[in-house]
């Protein structure tokens, strides 16, 4: 009996020898670099920062973000130029939906097509949608990186060195837009210039006259100061100002299935994070942009401004008619 208890006991050993080295491999550090071209305080900035900590905070400090804000790393075709290459020093960045379009993702496209977004909300119920996540997953196929979760910077509105008060008031102007068709096709139709500059270079060429409009989201105006040089916005909410973050397959491919999972559940977090924080941020920049001078104009009928680019609508459109329309479809539902 002693015989058969001593062997049932090495047994034991020898399994409890095998389930250890069975045992996954704990998990190694990982440091991954993020680029930002915005300010750390705008909403773009802020939201990266909380994906940030939840991300050190899930890993117990095993994967650690080291975001880098303010352009540090260069402008947005300088990061991706980066990211496109193997074994990139940046593996993480967030990117305008309509800069996307740039890389071939064309479905990224149709998020910034003028007035498609009727509100946030209408944005926000559209993320948890399958034509959302086809849209995250298009750059696997374009860009060759994941696009890990969505966010929003706010509708993004005209300003200039010359007070605009209506469509007609663009005519003859100068205006530096984002790079995409229909922002290019937007400036056009509304009868100004578009003069294409380098975002680090807004400010210099709003202060020394090269170009007199400029669009941005609203907390950005702030946040960069334009207002110093272009004190004039007009809030006709032309784009939502929709964002998504991305990270290099290389970079994805690397972690553990555990890693990635936290990458996905703190990106989830941001993007929660991004919408509160957006709904209640836009009252509190336009009082302090009225503070320090700025003249913020209302637009109380859009129509006439759709009016002007129902042809650069239907054109931006026809990339997909029918994934247009499902996202059309929840503006429509609210």
């Amino acid at each position: 009996m002693r015989r058969i208890c001593l062997a049932a006991m090495a047994l034991l050993a020898c399994g409890a020898v095998i389930s250890c080295k069975g045992k996954k491999v704990e998990e190694k550090e990982v440091t991954l670099v993020m680029a930002e071209v915005n300010p750390p305080e705008t909403i773009a900035g802020q939201m990266d920062q909380a994906f940030k900590q939840k991300v050190e905070e899930l890993s117990g400090g095993k994967i650690k973000i080291d975001l880098q804000c303010s352009g540090i790393l260069g402008d947005v075709d300088s990061v991706v130029s980066l990211m496109l290459k193997p074994h990139s020093t940046i593996q993480i960045h967030r990117m305008s939906a309509v800069n996307m379009a740039s890389y071939g993702c064309l479905q990224s496209s149709l998020l910034g097509i003028p007035y498609t977004f009727g509100s946030k909300e209408a944005f926000w119920e559209f993320t948890k949608s399958k034509a959302a996540q086809e849209i995250l997953d298009e750059p696997i196929k374009t860009m060759g990186m994941k696009g890990l979760f969505y966010g929003e910077e706010g509708f993004r509105n005209f300003f200039s060195t010359v007070k605009i008060s209506s469509v007609k008031d663009f005519a003859g102007l100068n205006a530096r837009g984002t790079n995409d068709a229909a922002m290019q096709g937007l400036i056009k139709a509304f009868g100004a210039i578009s003069v294409p500059v380098n975002y680090a270079d807004l400010y210099a060429k709003l202060q020394t006259g090269a170009i007199s409009v400029a669009e941005q989201p609203i907390a950005n105006y702030l946040a960069n100061h334009f207002y110093q040089v272009a004190p004039y916005m007009i809030l006709d909410g032309h784009t939502l100002g929709v964002m998504e973050t991305i990270i290099t397959m290389e970079a994805w491919n690397s972690l553990s299935e555990k890693q990635q999972g936290i990458l996905l559940e703190a990106g989830k977090y941001a993007s929660e994070f991004c919408q509160k924080l957006s709904a209640s941020e836009e009252d509190r920049v336009k009082a302090r942009l009225i503070k320090e001078g700025a003249t913020i104009t209302e637009v109380k009928d859009v129509r006439p401004w759709q009016a002007a680019c129902a042809d650069v609508v239907k054109e931006a459109a026809s990339v997909d008619p029918a994934l247009y329309e499902q996202i059309l479809s929840f503006s429509q539902k609210k």
